[in-house]
């Protein structure tokens, strides 16, 4: 199977010449892989072109676009011009960040996950972030999700579900989707990804708004907001974002916001939401 890898980046010259050291590490490469500059001011293009000359299956696109850090539509604006300049003879396509480091075997056992189980439409690791010198799971992980950081999707899945959303809540809905359409979400517990900067730690309170506003075009409906936008609040440590998350969600619902979801999969959305609460709940 090929793999092709595309990594949005913006101003991350700090950590894309690790993580691209990591990427060159795999025992199984990638066919090709695009970081994409996505107008950053700092070396990242000049890292990315001095790794490409060494690499052949590395290359650099550059981005101009604005520099609003808001989660979602920037990122995935970068993935999509990353898609763009790549063909289509490729089985899994993977996003991932500029932030990583991957262990030897992440994408051999990935692709392994493709080859073994021919209704795995996604597979990825788990994240892990540095705390008082140890390497410990990052509490945003949910056992039976994939983080955005690192999300690597066959080719048949990731078109069925109309590729990614430039929006907040974009790898949320690709795994309701994709199971929507009847394929299976892994995760692999073993392949352990360190990711070298905390989830959200340029966002601002534009940003946490989005949030509620995803819960919103997620097709949720006020109770699961309100329940998921207590438990990523608490995760979070920061109790108080679940005032911005509601207050996002009714400021969406206000203005009409376009769904992520039409009926049918919002229907399928709420019911799979609740199905998930409840198996929780009673620890099935």
């Amino acid at each position: 199977m090929k793999y092709y890898v595309i990594i949005p980046a913006y101003n991350e010259a700090a950590f894309i010449g690790t993580m691209l050291e990591s990427l060159a590490s795999q025992t199984f490469l990638p066919a090709k892989a695009i970081v994409v500059n996505d107008n950053s001011t700092d070396a990242t293009a000049t890292i990315v072109s001095e790794f490409a000359a060494k690499h052949p299956w590395l290359s650099l696109v550059n981005k101009k676009s604005d520099t609003v850090h808001l989660p979602g539509s920037k990122v995935i604006q970068a993935f999509n011009s990353g898609y763009e300049a790549v063909d289509d003879g490729y089985d899994v396509i993977v996003k991932l960040d500029a932030d990583l480091i991957l262990p030897p075997n992440y994408f051999k056992e990935i692709l392994d996950v493709f080859r073994s189980n021919p209704k795995a439409g996604m597979a990825g690791g788990f994240a892990y972030i540095e705390k008082d010198g140890n390497w410990v799971l990052e509490s945003l992980t949910d056992k039976d999700h994939i983080r955005g950081a690192f999300k690597a999707y066959r080719k048949e899945c990731f078109l069925q579900i109309g590729k990614l959303r430039p929006a907040m809540g974009w790898d949320t809905v690709d795994e309701l989707l994709s199971k929507y359409y009847g394929w299976e979400v892994i995760t692999l517990e073993t392949l352990i990804v360190k990711h070298l900067k905390p989830t959200g730690s340029n966002y601002d309170r534009a940003a946490r708004y989005k949030q509620g506003e995803a819960f919103y075009t997620l097709g949720y409906g006020f109770l699961i907001t309100a329940i998921a936008g207590a438990k990523l609040a608490m995760r979070k440590k920061k109790p108080l974002l679940f005032i911005d998350y509601i207050n996002g969600y009714m400021k969406a619902k206000a203005k009409g916001a376009t769904m992520l979801v039409n009926a049918d999969q919002a229907k399928f959305v709420r019911a799979y939401r609740w199905d998930k609460m409840k198996a929780k709940l009673f620890n099935k």
